[in-house]
Formats: structure tokens, sequence, C-alpha cells
């Protein structure tokens, strides 16, 4: 198989995460796997790089910014492929631009256009860890370097997914997967084994946190299976699908409740007409 792993800052809040993430890593190419593996940036450094540039200026260029705020991600890349050199394995990182990400020029929030991982697959070919920083691309008509905006790394392992013809996107984060409602307001909220993309754009656009709509839409428009699991537990997770329910499922009228604030909104599965 052929498994593109996102980890967020969360997950690599420091050197003794990201040891321990290098060793998820090997665990899985050693289990007979290919894996590329796309890094967030550590913890808060992103916003510790935005309260640095609001100390230097008042008049901060959008490009610049892209240039300041991608660094993030290049750090904990460079750290991931030493640790997991340190562990016995073989990795080589690699920037959006040198993974084959192309965008538009919006700076601060920019669309892949394209994705031509050449060289993602020539560091597989070598039966290496292919690490690719995300969040970031490159537009070729300005030369420029962008960034992809909120949940832009997650965007980045749903195109890398689906250019490389990945069996599974997953998707790491500090919870166990996706939930009918946040477990930290409803105590009952249970764990889902299985979301539709439907749904789960549902979900997204109406307040649940665990994955950006953006992320969502573009496995459903390219046919990508993402499962969002716990980078701290050894849990199955939550997959969301395009595929419909099994023949003779019983499929919930609700299948979520998302909370921003004074609001509870709730997800209604396939409503009456």
């Amino acid at each position: 198989m052929l498994i593109v792993q996102k980890y967020g800052g969360s997950s690599l809040q420091d050197a003794d995460r990201i040891r321990q993430i290098a060793a998820r890593v090997l665990k899985t190419q050693r289990s007979g796997h290919e894996v590329v593996v796309v890094c967030s940036a550590m913890g808060d450094s992103s916003d510790e790089l935005i309260d640095l540039a609001e100390e230097v200026s008042g008049n901060r260029p959008a490009r610049e910014m892209d240039m300041l705020l991608t660094s993030g991600e290049r750090v904990s890349n460079a750290l991931m492929a030493m640790a997991v050199h340190d562990l016995g394995g073989s990795a080589r990182s690699l920037s959006g631009a040198q993974a084959g990400i192309f965008t538009d020029a919006d700076h601060g929030a920019a669309g892949i256009v394209e994705v031509a991982p050449v060289r993602v697959r020539e560091v597989l070919a070598r039966g290496a860890v292919a690490l690719v920083a995300g969040f970031q691309g490159l537009c070729r008509e300005t030369g420029d370097i962008t960034t992809l905006g909120r949940g832009g790394s997650d965007v980045t392992a749903v195109a890398l997914a689906a250019a490389l013809d990945a069996d599974v996107c997953e998707i790491y984060t500090d919870v166990d997967g996706v939930f009918s409602a946040d477990p930290r307001v409803v105590a009952g909220a249970r764990l889902l084994e299985t979301v539709s993309s439907t749904d789960m754009l549902e979900m997204a656009a109406t307040g649940a946190k665990v994955l950006m709509s953006r992320c969502v839409e573009y496995a459903r428009r390219h046919g990508v299976e993402i499962c969002v699991r716990s980078s701290f537990t050894d849990g199955p997770g939550t997959l969301v699908s395009r595929a419909p329910s099994p023949a003779g499922t019983t499929v919930p009228r609700v299948t979520g409740v998302t909370h921003t604030g004074a609001m509870d909104l709730v997800t209604v599965a396939d409503p009456p007409t």
C-alpha cells in the first residue's frame, strides 16, 4: 500500500514528539508500505512567526509573509528527516515546491492548480520515506513561494494522495477521530467509525474543526479516502469515504452536532422531502 500521513502542529510540538512520530512512520514503512509524510509547523510556531512579523512591521507584504510562514513547515520537515535517520531509517525532506505542488498567485490563500510529484516518486523508489512540507507551494507564473491558507497542510496531504493514487490519506491530530459532537462539550459524544464525505463536508461547514471543508471537498472530488486518527494512540480513527453506506445499513438521520459558542448546529443525513 501507498499511505500518505499528515501530522499537525500538536503532533510535532517538540523534539520528543517528533521522535515519537518518526518511530510511528518507520513502523508503518516496515510493515511493508510506501509512506509519504506531510508535516505542519511545530506547535504554535506559526503564530509566533506572525507575532514576530507584527513586532517588526506594520506593513507586511503578503509575499513576504508567505516566505516567512513557510519556514515553519520546512523546519519540522527537516527535523523529522533527521529523526528518521537517527532511528535507522531513510528519509528525504522536500519543500512544497520541490514536491511539485503548483499554485495560483493568491498569496496567503493560494489554490492548487497542479501536483507533479516526480521527486516524491523518486524518493519512494529508493525505499525511503518522502517528507513534504505542508501548507505551501510554488506559483510558476511568478516563481514565488505561496501558502495555501488555513488547513493548507491537510489540503497538501489530500492533493498528494490524489496525485500518487494512494490507498489512503491518514490525517493525524490530537483527537481520536470524528465524533458525533464535541466530546469536550457533550459527555455522550460517540466516535464515528465511518462518515460520508457529504456529511463531513456539512459538519466542517457548520463548525467542526477536525477537518477543513476545502480538504474534504478536494478529497471528494478526487476520490481520496481520508482516515482521521490520533497521533497519541493506536486507535483506528474515523474513515471519511465517498462510498455510500452498504446495503441494509441504517443511516442515522442526525450524523453530528457542532458547537459554535452560543449556537448548536445539527447535521441531518438524507432529510425527508
